[in-house]
């Protein structure tokens, strides 16, 4: 496996089957995976096919495996069409939290762009299974960060 990430809060891997590894770890770890694949779980049954899907899950290990959404797509794209996809999200009910290029992968298949890193998104229609809050992470960009 190829290694995409590995920070205080998550380790994420690239499976040579294309399948994406994420093990939470740090502040809020439990919360924070059980909220990721609570929120991938519901865009999949809004019909959203420009998120990764959960196809498997470790509670004990606070693991998960994802479908891939492709390459992070860095900064190869514009602030218009940036917001025009976080608003396209919307329309399936979740607000994403964290609006950043870090969050953007494009499809090479799918000829789009998606987007990853659901642990802080809010479901609109579930406010009150909100996201764990937020807490600056001293080794990523920003205070969130994939």
């Amino acid at each position: 496996m190829q290694e995409a990430k590995n920070t205080a809060r998550a380790l994420v891997r690239l499976g040579y089957d294309g399948r994406v590894h994420k093990t939470f770890r740090g502040h809020m770890a439990q919360e924070r995976f059980e909220h990721e694949v609570r929120v991938l779980r519901y865009l999949e049954k809004q019909g959203c096919k420009f998120v990764p899907r959960v196809l498997e899950t470790d509670p004990e290990k606070l693991h998960m495996v994802t479908t891939n959404c492709g390459n992070r797509v860095e900064n190869n794209i514009t602030e218009d069409r940036l917001r025009q996809l976080f608003a396209e999200l919307e329309q399936y009910g979740v607000r994403h939290e964290d609006p950043y290029t870090r969050n953007v992968t494009y499809n090479q298949q799918m000829g789009r762009f998606c987007l990853i890193d659901f642990e802080f998104a809010t479901i609109l229609n579930e406010p009150h299974l909100g996201p764990p809050p937020p807490e600056p992470d001293p080794d990523e960009n920003g205070p969130r960060g994939w």
